[in-house]
């Protein structure tokens, strides 16, 4: 009874402060300690009797008295600080304000009004000047002390006695980073009480950070985040303790533990929220790169301070550190595909997202780092998990953005030659997914995995296509042995796409045809040997390329080919999946299932164009090859050719002839010249017209690409082969697709194919599209995984809308 009873207290004192009509005096202590007493013990009383009507109604009609209450909490954990924060009295107190600012914090961050009130100094109730630090900062100063406060967030080696605690003004934080891991060897004794009075105060300081959900994208590039700024700057002297606490608590973190089966159901885990929150701080500060912030024009303030914790983890460099932090991510991002013999037996992690979202910031801020993780066959376990989430996620449109990231970083991974090499592991893995069963390399998952995504994804993954075939042209000279299933796959992507109906409907549906010849050139061409399951697929499938070439041009053919389209009630250009009853999906998978009805999804910004978002280069030479080039604007790995870029095209006249041998490429001096362009971009000039806005596919534009459909290798390869495979069916009576194997894989076409084209990487750069797409994404992830309690719903956020799908 008596607990209802001091509830009914702290509900009363909020209804006092909107109905009083006069403002309520600061130094009337009696009333405003009602706020931070023992009346409530948890973070859920505070949302439910402190309603969001009450702070909007509050801070449109009673403003003075939400300004106190907000200087009166912060003072109240300045207090704390200075008094060492001795008493569990005091320490109940503490939590009550964190809790009190958390819930409050956003009506405030939503009124434009209100956007100076944390940055203007307090009022001086006594005459010292030195009192005047911003409302913000002494907020900020107060939690960073209070994350290394002794016997409250911390675990003291000291037995001092609350008489003679340690002084949190002068003590030095890095004695007591939380965590074992990257610059500190000792790892301190686990307290769950520690663990969640962190978990609160770093809630508090997201909650801080959370002033750029309340802005529009537009505006974030010219007014950076000052919290962050301030909080990531030299000013803050926790900076180093508290970042690397942040990360080794985040890769420490192994939620299996002792692997006692169910023990997450029996004992709660203190640590999970801790390292969420851990987490989500530490892609909310890696966000906030000062550097490029102070370049704005007409910038009269005064440039904004370096940003420690990127600096930091750019810094890192140690191969133990970086084993470290890969080993910790592979761990928690392959933890919820672990497969147990007893349902549920095993704790699952739920922040997968974020867990990508540092992922891409290591590899963004600290290189050394991304060819870390390329040396090594580690990168499958990163590989794996995001194909897996890819398939998982491909029919939920409220996963959309999950779809993005986990595409960007393959993208930003296949970029790097040895990501192509390490493909050709093979896969033996026995996660469950949702694919056809198939015997071959992380190469095939790769392909069929992405062919699932283009035939039974939803309709807002279109934009990704261009994504996901320059990911698999990027790797595809490295292939070695790709299987059947992954073979027939690509063939049912370029029968799909090379559909008069398809290239006629969209001015840019074309790219997607020059970019899966490209993938079948730089194989045929680099990988030849090994790979007779494609050679022999695409023997098997050589009308989908003879009608490529043959192509219609003229007007009567393309308005044909779209009313036949129409006919069909085609709505979009989706490619269907051919023959589904035939596959066998792995055991254990289900299919992938569209968002649940109600399910909220925070809108993202529109992905910029491949074009916008890579930049071609060729693979790197060797140093004996760079000697020999005599024009060095593009060379060639394993070609010994004079290279020269001339207006974006490869314009190639060496003397060689190519042998194919062991799955290499050879080249060697031949009498013979041969001339051959080689097209490193797919934007080609387009002649179209607009009627009525629409846009209207013309003869002279399907000319002007089709002219350049690089098939002149495969046409060259069937014009070989299918003889000499007809000829050895008529004469041994085959009708085993085996022994035409077994023959092709003994063929050469040593001399026969044209000179092989420069592998052309087309590597991620990043841009102002990508960087506000990030930014968005990951607060909206922020915003929907913190529900509990709901520190954001329902107020006015302008970074993005949310959704119910």
């Amino acid at each position: 009874m008596g607990n209802v009873d001091t509830k009914l207290n702290f509900r009363k004192a909020v209804v006092q402060l909107t109905s009083k009509s006069d403002p309520i005096d600061a130094t009337d202590d009696a009333f405003w300690e009602q706020f931070w007493s023992e009346n409530v013990n948890n973070v859920q009383d505070i949302f439910t009797l402190v309603p969001a009507p009450e702070i909007r109604a509050l801070r449109e009609e009673a403003p003075s008295n939400l300004a106190t209450l907000c200087y009166k909490a912060v003072e109240k954990l300045v207090k704390a600080v200075d008094n060492s924060c001795r008493t569990h009295h005091e320490q109940q107190t503490i939590l009550n304000c964190v809790r009190l600012l958390t819930r409050i914090l956003p009506y405030i961050f939503e009124d434009p009004e209100w956007k100076g009130f944390f940055w203007s100094s307090l009022p001086c109730q006594n005459e010292d000047d030195d009192e005047s630090l911003p409302l913000a900062q002494s907020l900020l100063n107060a939690i960073s002390d209070l994350l290394f406060c002794p016997d409250f967030t911390v675990v003291t080696s000291r037995k001092l006695g609350p008489d003679k605690a340690e002084d949190l003004s002068s003590i030095d934080s890095c004695e007591y980073i939380w965590e074992a891991g990257v610059g500190f060897a000792q790892s301190p004794t686990r307290n769950p009480h520690l663990d969640s009075n962190r978990t609160e105060l770093l809630k508090l300081l997201m909650t801080c950070f959370s002033e750029t959900m309340y802005q529009p994208p537009i505006d974030i590039a010219h007014s950076p985040n000052k919290w962050i700024a301030y909080f990531t700057s030299p000013e803050n002297r926790h900076a180093l303790p508290m970042f690397t606490s942040l990360l080794n608590t985040v890769c420490a973190y192994d939620p299996v533990g002792l692997g006692v089966p169910y023990n997450h159901l029996i004992f709660s885990d203190s640590l999970e929220p801790l390292v969420e929150a851990c987490l989500q701080i530490l892609i909310v500060t890696l966000d906030h790169d000062t550097s490029s912030g102070g370049s704005v024009e007409n910038e009269t303030e005064v440039a904004t301070p370096d940003n420690l914790f990127i600096n930091y983890l750019s810094r890192i460099h140690r191969d133990e550190d970086f084993n470290f932090i890969l080993q910790g991510i592979t761990r928690l991002l392959n933890n919820p595909l672990v497969q147990t013999y007893l349902p549920n037996s095993t704790k699952k992690v739920h922040f997968h997202q974020e867990l990508l979202v540092f992922f891409w910031k290591m590899c963004d801020y600290n290189k050394k780092f991304l060819y870390f993780v390329l040396k090594s066959s580690d990168v499958l376990e990163i590989l794996v998990p995001i194909l897996y989430h890819l398939n998982d996620s491909r029919a939920d449109q409220s996963r959309v953005g999950l779809m993005h990231i986990g595409v960007f970083i393959l993208l930003l991974l296949s970029g790097e030659r040895n990501f192509g090499v390490r493909l050709n592991k093979p896969y033996t893995a026995t996660i469950p997914m949702d694919i056809p069963v198939f015997t071959g390399t992380h190469a095939d998952l790769l392909i069929i995995v992405f062919h699932k995504i283009i035939t039974t994804g939803h309709q807002r993954l279109q934009p990704l296509f261009d994504c996901l075939l320059t990911i698999l042209v990027n790797v595809s000279p490295y292939l070695k042995t790709l299987s059947m299933v992954a073979s027939t796959k690509l063939l049912h992507l370029l029968e799909a796409f090379g559909t008069p109906w398809f290239l006629f409907s969209s001015h840019s549906n074309h790219h997607l045809v020059f970019f899966l010849l490209e993938i079948f050139n730089n194989i045929i061409q680099y990988q030849f040997d090994g790979n007779s399951n494609l050679v022999y697929t695409i023997i098997r499938k050589r009308q989908v390329f003879h009608s490529l070439a043959n192509l219609p041009c003229d007007y009567g053919s393309i308005t044909k080919s779209l009313n036949r389209r129409s006919k069909r009630n085609i709505v979009s250009p989706a490619v269907t999946e051919e023959e589904p009853s035939l596959e066998t999906a792995m055991e254990g998978s289900h299919p992938a299932l569209p968002a649940e009805p109600g399910t909220l999804k925070a809108t993202l910004p529109d992905t910029p164009g491949i074009g916008q978002m890579t930049e071609s280069e060729s693979a790197h030479p060797s140093y004996q090859q760079l000697e020999q080039l005599s024009t060095l604007s593009n060379g060639v790995t394993g070609l010994n050719i004079n290279a020269k870029v001339v207006n974006g095209d490869e314009k190639i006249s060496p003397k060689m002839e190519v042998k194919m041998n062991k799955g290499e490429s050879q080249v060697v001096v031949n009498k013979i010249t041969t001339s051959v362009n080689t097209k490193n971009s797919l934007r080609v000039s387009s002649s179209t017209e607009n009627t009525n806005g629409q846009w209207v596919p013309t003869a002279d534009w399907v000319h002007s690409w089709k002219s350049k459909l690089p098939l002149q290798t495969i046409m060259r390869l069937l014009q070989v082969l299918v003889p000499q495979v007809e000829k050895i069916c008529i004469d041994k009576g085959l009708t085993d697709e085996s022994e035409i194997l077994k023959f092709l894989q003994h063929g050469t076409l040593v001399g026969l194919l044209p000179v092989p084209h420069p592998i052309l990487i087309r590597k991620y750069q990043a841009n102002a599209g990508t960087t506000t797409w990030f930014r968005t994404y990951m607060w909206g992830v922020i915003y929907l995984r913190n529900m509990d309690p709901p520190i954001w719903y329902d107020t006015d956020v302008k970074l993005f809308e949310i959704q119910r799908v």
